[in-house]
């Protein structure tokens, strides 16, 4: 039963009200002025609902109901006067109370609207944030509830304390020990460069290594970790690096760090954006890098690209332009088999050529649009099977058309670039033979996946987006002039990204497109600071976490350890094409799609070099596999903005959690590799050779 705090000022009301509801069950504390209520909502944190009159002395019902929501905002208040009026309701109204009843009142009928108030409160506390946790057992406090997780928080810092503090593996010693090999000259060119067969060239900022320098001694001095050495005298003797042993903790620490991340985002076990401040608070009180490093790995142009479509994709859902592309894009959609087998194909070309994540924001709001108004129409509350399956259906088959070209991703340039240091460097052209026929391929078993796993599941039966969507674009009439000028500013954003993201990045145009919007009255600031912050943080971090992972030696002795892992047939041709794109795959999960590939592209060319593989069936093996960022929010924008986006139109509610990624992007990460084994690996590439 509820618990009921009851405020009023006429004592016999009050008295009489509250022997009333100790009657019925209700547990409640009945006080007659508004300073003492909010006194006691501050100690009794079990109270569900209050009764609260509007006239009293000292503190007006409007002026304590502001205050009660101001410290417990998902508290459900019932306005109960005599003095009722039209002013009156829409001001309490304004202030969030669950309800305004006028005296005489029905008490059969309070009853009943108790009741339905403390349901609210649920959902109150999902739309601030709030922890909901039945009274219980030890189990229910440790198992918790989504962004409050207890025991799952306590094993964290158990994995975490366990990977940081244990034995530093004789491997990662060596590594870490190991000097960069002479320079020795290109044979085509005649220049001296890096020694291609060097093992420890896994990082693309290796190359500024000194010949002979140990990856702890760039570590040290590139990121300014020396100290002073000073004699008994107190004088300056030397500047000193960090010892091996130092750099090995350091490693540690980070792969304890994603470890941590990838258990508490997958499990929810704490909100999104803390832990990736979390993962900020290990980089800087455990030393990895300095103060300034952190802050800049944390504001990448990557974080900014995220932050800035973000805030454009609100400027096209505001202005409508949203419907207009998904006219486009949708209109042969009339069913849920063509949605999915004919739109998902189509989707995963268009983002081989256009960018991925820009086109993932354009369509989300739309198909948010499609799941309220196919609920609507079904005469259903919720069908999160339904959400479940738009947005991630949209996501990976986004995702998977990153194959299709050079064009498709940042990860795709840094290949050609590594490739190209080895003088083989494939043409657009040639990229696209090789990796196109991927895409329609993958999203027709994506769309398979989801239609044979949701259609039964899902409560709206009759699902025509078309029509929806002609609806919605119906509704607002022709084009105006701030869609014009919106569609002008998408123009001139698209053409700078593919155009100038060498030298302005992708960051850069957006910034820019953001900008124009104020200009032209579109998006306001009140705009931007609405946009889901704790998903800005998230990617943030994961740059943080890519590069601390690369500037330790981590990632380079992960790949280490995971290709010795593999037995001898898997370390040449085919095989390994296949190991190269399932540690990619691996690992792609866990960093951005670049960093990845940064990390893990100048191991695995060297390696094709050395055992008589072509480098671009390992190259293009890593770059293909890189997109395959399915189950975390970390591993590629597209996921960070679709679950951002991913909230019921009308009551707010997260309709997709991370447990969907997980467990749905891991069974699509299975399906990625198998169609990219055997289709391409042991067929499409073996009928056109290399």
């Amino acid at each position: 039963m509820a618990k009921v705090l009851l405020i009023d000022d006429e004592d016999k009301f009050r008295q009489s009200l509250a022997e009333r509801l100790l009657l019925r069950g209700y547990e409640n504390i009945a006080l007659n002025n508004g300073h003492d209520a909010i006194k006691t909502i501050r100690r009794e944190p079990d109270i569900d609902v209050v009764i609260l009159d509007r006239q009293m002395p000292g503190m007006t019902g409007e002026q304590v109901l502001r205050e009660l929501k101001q410290f417990k905002p998902e508290l459900q208040v019932i306005m109960l006067t005599g003095y009722g009026s039209m002013d009156s309701a829409v001001e309490t109204g304004k202030l969030d109370a669950y309800t305004y009843l006028e005296k005489p009142y029905d008490f059969d009928r309070l009853v009943t609207t108790i009741d339905a108030a403390r349901k609210h409160k649920v959902r109150a506390m999902e739309k601030h944030e709030i922890p909901h946790i039945e009274k219980g057992s030890l189990l229910k406090w440790l198992v918790g509830v989504h962004n409050y997780r207890p025991g799952v928080v306590a094993l964290g810092i158990l994995i975490f304390t366990l990977i940081s503090f244990m034995p530093t593996p004789n491997r990662m010693m060596n590594i870490l020990s190991q000097g960069k090999r002479p320079l020795v000259e290109h044979s085509a060119t005649g220049k001296m460069v890096d020694d291609p067969t060097d093992p420890i060239m896994g990082y693309a900022s290796y190359n500024k290594m000194k010949p002979g320098e140990t990856i702890t001694q760039y570590y040290s001095r590139s990121y300014k970790l020396e100290r002073t050495v000073k004699d008994e005298y107190g004088q300056k003797v030397e500047m000193r690096g960090l010892k091996p042993e130092e750099a090995a903790f350091r490693a540690k620490v980070m792969l304890g760090i994603l470890a941590v991340g990838a258990l508490f985002w997958a499990s929810g076990a704490l909100p999104i954006g803390i832990t990736a401040l979390l993962v900020g608070v290990f980089m800087y009180f455990l030393g990895v890098l300095r103060p300034d490093d952190i802050a800049q790995a944390y504001a990448k142009d990557a974080v900014i690209f995220v932050f800035g479509v973000l805030v454009v994709a609100l400027a096209i859902g505001k202005t409508g332009l949203n419907r207009r592309i998904g006219l486009l894009l949708l209109g042969p959609s009339t069913s849920l088999p063509k949605l999915l087998f004919l739109f998902l194909p189509m989707i995963g070309i268009a983002c081989a050529f256009l960018s991925e994540h820009a086109l993932v924001a354009f369509i989300m709001p739309l198909f948010m649009i499609v799941y309220a108004s196919s609920i609507r129409n079904a005469g259903v509350e919720e069908d999160r099977s339904l959400a479940v399956m738009l947005v991630l259906s949209l996501c990976f088959a986004a995702n998977c058309g990153g194959p299709g070209s050079p064009a498709a991703g940042g990860r795709n340039a840094v290949m050609v670039g590594i490739l190209g240091d080895y003088g083989v460097a494939p043409s657009f052209s040639q990229w696209v033979t090789y990796g196109l026929p991927f895409v329609p391929v993958m999203g027709l078993v994506i769309a398979a996946y989801f239609y044979l796993t949701f259609r039964r599941k899902l409560q709206v039966k009759t699902l025509n987006v078309s029509a929806i969507v002609h609806q919605a674009a119906e509704k607002i009439g022709p084009m105006n002039r701030m869609e014009y000028i919106t569609a002008a500013i998408m123009i001139l954003l698209v053409t700078l990204w593919i155009t100038a993201s060498d030298s302005l990045g992708m960051g850069g145009p957006v910034i820019l497109a953001i900008v124009l919007l104020n200009v032209f009255r579109i998006v306001t600031w009140a705009d931007v600071s609405k946009i889901q912050w704790e998903v800005v943080a998230l990617y943030a971090s994961a740059c943080a976490l890519g590069k601390g992972l690369a500037a330790t030696g981590a990632a380079l002795y992960m790949a280490d350890v995971f290709l010795n892992m593999m037995p001898e047939f898997l370390r040449s041709g085919v095989g390994l094409a296949v190991t190269c794109s399932l540690f990619t795959g691996t690992c792609t999960q866990f960093m951005s799609d670049g960093a990845t590939v940064s990390a893990i592209g100048p191991i695995t060319v060297p390696m094709a070099t050395l055992t008589g593989t072509h480098p671009w069936m390992v190259g293009f093996a890593s770059a293909f596999a890189s997109s395959f960022a399915h189950m975390l929010l970390i591993g590629t924008p597209n996921n960070a903005i679709a679950y951002a986006m991913a909230k019921d139109p009308v009551t707010g509610k997260q309709l997709v959690t991370l447990g969907d990624f997980m467990k749905h992007g891991f069974i699509v990460l299975l399906l990625s590799w198998a169609v990219l084994w055997g289709w391409l690996f042991f067929g499409y590439w073996r009928w056109i050779g290399f």
